[in-house]
């Protein structure tokens, strides 16, 4: 029942190059760093990775990125990653782009066993229809295209409407960071790092989480568990430098002058 490991590095060690991962975070808010990096030091490549983004230039996913590690996203949002969208433009990268709130039901989905779902997100548009533009070659030709989506009619408040049948992702690996975990595997996150870590883990058929503070089991409240231990399989303990160590996706500020007393 104890699934600490010593470290990041033994925690990814078995990461295969070509694997699937998805990822926690939103923006820069709950991203598994630690993990990230030490797949940046392991070297394993070729990766598919599912998340709401893709970092920023220099953290994050951003930086596994940056190094030509990622051959595939799946993600709602380009953000400030402005290499992301160079190696999208130029062909390098294969991008799906998904509405947040069908990435955020797809991979729930994957979590729960539920193979597709009917979404109204979508409908009426190429995300239903095709043609979305996948992959560039180096010219800007489209050389992969999302394909056409089985749509269906449903009755509702306000009569017929089509829906989208949208398919899960489950995905080899999970990295996840929470606030606070137990030696069990059951999590706690804060604020905004619960948007899509809960999902990154309960999709991933080996989830690993980086968490700030680690406990023994029974100290966290059950009622405060928002992740089950039954769906992490490796926990490993952030250092207190490690756990501090946080980027602001994009700082703003004013002069003291501006500031009322």
């Amino acid at each position: 029942m104890d699934k600490v490991v010593a470290s990041a590095a033994e925690a990814v060690a078995d990461i295969p190059s070509g694997a699937m991962l998805s990822v926690g975070g939103f923006g820069l808010c709950g991203i598994p760093s630690v993990l990230i990096d030490a797949l940046l030091q392991v070297g394993t490549t070729d990766l598919e990775a599912v998340s709401n983004n893709c970092g920023v230039d220099d953290w994050g996913l951003g930086r596994l990125l940056a190094q030509k590690r990622i051959r595939r996203m799946i993600s709602s949002y380009v953000g400030e990653n402005k290499e992301f969208a160079r190696q999208y433009l130029s062909g390098e990268l294969e991008v799906e782009l998904t509405p947040q709130g069908t990435l955020a039901e797809r991979m729930r989905a994957g979590g729960f066993g539920i193979p597709a779902f009917f979404t109204i997100t979508g409908a009426g548009t190429q995300v239903a229809d095709g043609g979305l533009p996948w992959k560039y070659d180096s010219e800007g030709a489209v050389i992969v295209a999302s394909p056409p989506k089985q749509t269906q009619t449903f009755e509702t408040d306000h009569g017929p409407a089509e829906f989208v049948l949208e398919h899960a992702i489950t995905a080899d690996f999970g990295l996840v960071r929470a606030w606070k975990g137990d030696r069990h595997g059951n999590l706690v996150y804060r604020d905004s790092a619960r948007n899509f870590n809960p999902l990154a883990a309960m999709c991933g058929r080996v989830t690993i989480a980086e968490v700030e503070e680690l406990v023994e089991p029974g100290e966290i409240d059950p009622n405060h568990v928002h992740t089950p231990g039954v769906f992490v399989q490796r926990v490993v303990a952030l250092t207190a430098e490690q756990a501090a160590d946080k980027r602001i996706e994009k700082r703003t500020v004013r002069s003291r002058q501006e500031v009322s007393p």
